[in-house]
């Protein structure tokens, strides 16, 4: 007669880490970053390594003074810096591009104690304090010894049938320094769907949906406008963080819609040329309430009746 092991959960264990996801994330990256070194010339790849440093900076520091457990080895701060420097131009001044990367690792992450904890992306609150304290810096897109002109002071976005397709995919045009070149994000993104790292149903839906609202609502080019713009860098790298996302695949469908239609209306009828940041913020305060809508009932639970009031 068998005998029935009982042991407390988790009953499936992975051999996989923090550390090593967060590898995966950066690999994913490296062509990005490649092509807007092309791009944008080498000072692409300083701001990069700068931002990275000063978030893991950040993070040693603030757990150092609080004596908590150092975590800095995890690799999260590394991505998060890659994020931030990767949302804003390459003629972004370097102690701007560190405030950002202050208000990402101490305000959206350690104050709620750290990894895991965070309800909004890091990076995107980074860029927001950024785009609300140094607009100007922030929206000036030039070029630096790169292949993309110099002069560029404006977003595809504004017109992206103008840009050309190929111009769009390949990222021969103004932008911030992670967003521009769509054929990167996408390699990056198909070696994350093939490491498992991420599931691909928050990407498709958000760019699909977003392709097929900004055609209902009228707007420029949507075909084009899906490689301009931040929604590549954001619906492969940051609606799709594990802190932030729903968890059921049913509830990465509702995410994705939203984020799509947001992004769209942003786009369309805002006054920001960019909706994709304020749409992943937005989403990520309702992930809470998208798990509650698509939960699973485990097999076999029974659910409580509900009290009859007297």
């Amino acid at each position: 007669m068998s005998k029935m092991n009982l042991s407390v959960s988790p009953h499936i264990r992975s051999s996989r880490t923090t550390q090593n996801i967060m590898l995966d994330v950066i690999i994913a990256l490296v062509p990005a970053l490649i092509a807007s070194v092309v791009l944008y010339g080498f000072r692409a790849l300083l701001l990069t390594v700068i931002s990275s440093g000063a978030c893991v900076f950040f993070e040693y520091a603030y757990e150092k003074l609080l004596k908590r457990d150092i975590t800095v080895s995890d690799l999260s701060a590394v991505v998060t810096g890659m994020l931030v420097a990767f949302n804003v131009p390459v003629s972004m001044p370097v102690w701007m591009l560190i405030v950002g990367d202050l208000a990402a690792i101490i305000l959206a992450k350690q104050l709620f104690g750290g990894i895991g904890c965070n309800f909004m992306n890091p990076a995107l609150v980074g860029r927001i304090v950024m785009m609300f304290s140094f607009t100007t810096a922030i929206t000036t897109y030039t070029g630096s010894t790169g292949i993309v002109d110099a002069a560029t002071t404006a977003t595809p976005l504004a017109d992206p049938a103008a840009t050309g397709f190929v111009k769009l995919v390949l990222g021969m045009h103004g932008g911030v320094i992670g967003e521009s070149c769509a054929a990167a994000l996408l390699v990056g993104g198909i070696y994350l769907c093939i490491r498992k790292v991420i599931k691909p149903i928050i990407p498709l839906v958000y760019i699909g949906t977003t392709l097929l609202f900004t055609w209902l609502f009228g707007g420029a080019a949507p075909l084009e406008s899906i490689f301009a713009g931040g929604l590549m860098l954001g619906a492969i790298y940051m609606a799709t963080d594990y802190v932030t996302s729903p968890i059921t695949d049913k509830g990465k469908v509702i995410f994705g819609v939203f984020l799509g239609l947001i992004t769209s209306v942003i786009r369309v009828f805002g006054n920001y040329a960019e909706g994709v940041t304020f749409a992943i913020i937005l989403g990520n305060i309702l992930v809470p309430y998208i798990n509650d809508l698509s939960e699973t009932k485990p097999i076999g639970a029974i659910v409580p009746e509900k009290k009859k009031e007297a």
